[in-house]
């Protein structure tokens, strides 16, 4: 029951219901917007595909199960980088209604253009760094993933418990999320057939990646579990679920619910 009480535990997070994505897809918002809410997406999820030590620290820890379970994920996550900027500049140039993003195999390209929409939108707000193009937020939920560098076992545990609510969000909230306000919205005109959006094809659905690396985190959840270990593993996923919705929070409100998303001019 320890793994099922974990798992119930990030359902019933905020970040799990959050309705941001609802927000993007009712407030219909500018290419500038969109490229926005990407720049600070993009890097988020950047920071999440590499494991770092942590497959290794588990099998010290003679988890052997669960170590080689993280690799299969990283694994499966390498190289989704220029999928993912590719996606997100089809979109860009669908929301303007011409060519914006002109070559979406340029994966520095399309960044180069998310990142100037941020500048434009995000960088007069606190603690905003003109350098990457970040704000506070989202560098703190990246950063949740640097823990998996350390190998000391109470870092171990809390990074399993990071791992499982990741997935668990990826595959039911971020990916969802994505594929209701790009795609079943209509705003954009877009299919998960559409050689662009393979990205979230790829993903989406209990047949896509997501599901099979959450249940991959669960499986090596299980094989490492114990009641002494429980309190480490539910802080590593709180810690994640906080940063995340504050993450949600700050687009929401900077991007979306403030208005923002309405009046700010089209990608000139």
């Amino acid at each position: 029951m320890l793994v099922s009480d974990i798992v119930e535990s990030v359902k019933a997070h905020r970040c799990y219901s959050h309705p941001v994505f609802e927000h993007w897809s009712a407030g219909a918002p500018s290419a500038e917007t969109v490229g926005a809410l990407f720049h600070q997406i993009y890097n988020f999820c950047d920071s999440t595909r590499p494991g770092h030590n942590l497959p290794t620290a588990l099998q010290q820890l003679g988890l052997s199960t669960g170590g080689d379970l993280v690799q299969q994920i990283v694994e499966s996550e390498e190289d989704h980088g220029p999928q993912l900027a590719t996606m997100a500049g089809h979109i860009i140039n669908r929301s303007a209604g011409r060519t914006v993003c002109k070559d979406l195999s340029n994966q520095a390209a399309v960044e180069s253009t998310l990142k100037e929409c941020s500048d434009k939108l995000l960088g007069m707000l606190p603690g905003y760094d003109r350098k990457t193009g970040l704000m506070p937020q989202t560098r703190k939920a990246m950063a949740i993933f640097d823990g998996r560098r350390k190998t000391d076992e109470q870092s171990v545990y809390k990074n399993l418990g990071t791992t499982l609510a990741l997935e668990i969000i990826s595959h039911r909230q971020l990916i969802p999320g994505e594929k209701h306000c790009l795609v079943d919205s209509g705003l954009y005109g877009a299919s998960l057939d559409e050689p662009e959006m393979h990205y979230l094809k790829e993903h989406f659905g209990e047949t896509g990646a997501e599901a099979m690396h959450e249940q991959h985190a669960v499986e090596a959840l299980v094989s490492a579990i114990k009641p002494a270990n429980m309190g480490l593993v539910k802080q590593g996923a709180d810690d994640f679920l906080d940063s995340v919705a504050a993450l949600w929070d700050l687009l929401d409100a900077a991007l979306l619910e403030s208005g923002v998303a309405t009046k700010a001019a089209a990608v000139r």
